[in-house]
């Protein structure tokens, strides 16, 4: 028989008992929809954790710091261990080194340092971070009060939420008040400042008081100041360049001086180098070590998250497989059902020539039928579902205070292997009916009242 008048035929017997199949199609059409609903939201979960960290900069970022002339265990008595050829102080010259580097977008340095605000005539102890100007596109400062600094070299502050607390329980008066800052600033000893920065004239560095005031121009509820490279969480965020011009004082500058006298120029203790994308910064990373630094980066975390992401979508797809499994277990009672209500129709088709072949494509047809209009009603189902769990979880965030976020996504290859799932799930259903059909003999078949 042609494949078109099997189609026919398999059309008129599906039609022919209309409500039966129906049942069966609906049960497909819930399995995929499981099947597609649960795989959606460990996709939608995945794009939107992987988005927020590409976001951050976290990706494209280098953590460098000054290596140690630590040897390690069988190295020796201190006295005996030699420094690391290639290590060397992550100064200005470095940074700007770093800086010249192919693909290299920006460099930057970790400034944090304890200090005292004075705010409506009151001290308040605090930490301050500065914030270089691609912050602004990290999404930390999405729904903050008020706004991001006007400019690089704007004498304003931004307040961390619970700091800002402090200052005044109702945090948006805040926005466009003063405050003063109170720092240490760091000043080459008069010695040094007379005959240059060489090793001759290391021995420290003075302290001197200094007082200079910011226009608060925001409140954010995150710690952006807290990310990568961070040693601290940052309550008062100024910008970068404003932050490097203060000079002031911080905890490695102490460390330094007890670690290493033979240099009097200030150094970092870290920098933060970005790239133009993920993609380059193994190469940048093996580039920064060959110039003597250490360097890390957090691609091994996001290989991990990935890896826990794809079992997560292996788990759900297994545990929302189970409805599909159900509908299986449908089409394989209505196709034997079938062969037992057709079995004279059967005996009549093998009488008139149509071979074993003929009945069980006849059987596997009408299995495709209703695995492919299955799939494809439970794909929008499952999409539907989709987007009636993320609406209902944006509505809880907002009620919240707190931002919304797509948690459902259905790509074009999960609608296609929803789909295709569940015609070969059918098909599979078939086999046995259609093997049945194929087998029965055609006399039996004609006497079958």
């Amino acid at each position: 028989m042609k494949f078109r008048d099997l189609s026919d035929l398999a059309f008129r017997n599906l039609r022919e008992a209309v409500l039966r199949n129906s049942l069966t199609t609906l049960g497909v059409a819930v399995g995929v929809a499981s099947l597609v609903a649960m795989l959606s939201l460990g996709v939608g979960l995945q794009q939107l954790a992987s988005s927020r960290l590409a976001k951050s900069g976290l990706f494209d970022s280098i953590f460098v710091t000054p290596k140690t002339n630590l040897r390690g265990p069988g190295g020796g008595p201190p006295a005996t261990r030699t420094p690391d050829a290639k290590a060397r102080p992550l100064d200005a010259a470095a940074r700007a080194e770093i800086s010249r580097l192919p693909n290299v977008v920006e460099v930057y340095p970790q400034i944090r340092f304890f200090t005292e605000v004075r705010y409506d005539g009151k001290p308040y102890a605090t930490m301050v971070a500065g914030m270089p100007e691609s912050s602004k596109a990290s999404g930390a400062f999405d729904g903050m009060q008020g706004h991001f600094f006007s400019s690089p070299n704007a004498d304003e502050a931004i307040l961390q939420a619970e700091f800002a607390k402090e200052l005044n329980p109702q945090t948006w008066l805040l926005i466009g008040k003063d405050l003063v800052l109170r720092y240490a600033e760091r000043q080459a000893l008069p010695w040094q400042a007379q005959a240059g920065d060489g090793p001759e004239n290391s021995g420290g560095f003075s302290v001197v008081p200094k007082e200079k005031h910011f226009r608060i121009i925001g409140v954010v509820e995150t710690e952006p100041a807290s990310g990568f490279g961070g040693f601290g969480s940052g309550r008062l965020l100024i910008p970068l360049p404003i932050a490097e011009t203060l000079r002031a004082a911080q905890v490695n500058d102490l460390r330094d001086i007890l670690r290493d006298s033979s240099s009097g120029k200030p150094a970092y203790s870290s920098l933060t180098v970005r790239v133009k994308s993920p993609s380059l910064v193994v190469t940048t990373e093996a580039k920064l070590k060959d110039l003597g630094f250490s360097a890390f980066s957090l691609l091994d975390a996001s290989k991990a998250l990935r890896s826990f992401f794809t079992v997560l979508d292996i788990l759900l797809g297994i545990f929302s497989s189970v409805a599909l499994a159900v509908a299986t277990l449908g089409i394989v009672n209505t196709l034997v059902m079938a062969v037992l209500e057709r079995r004279r129709e059967i005996g009549i088709m093998k009488a008139l020539g149509a071979a074993d072949g003929d009945v069980k494509q006849l059987f596997f047809i009408e299995a495709g039928v209703m695995g492919l209009f299955g799939g494809i009603v439970g794909t929008v189902i499952g999409w539907l579902i989709g987007r009636a769990i993320s609406f209902g979880t944006n509505v809880y965030l907002h009620r919240q205070n707190l931002s919304s976020v797509d948690i459902s996504s259905v790509p074009f290859w999960l609608i296609l292997g929803g789909i295709l799932f569940a015609v070969l799930v059918s098909l599979a259903a078939g086999l046995y009916p259609a093997s049945r059909a194929a087998r029965l003999d055609p006399v039996q078949a004609l006497r079958y009242e």
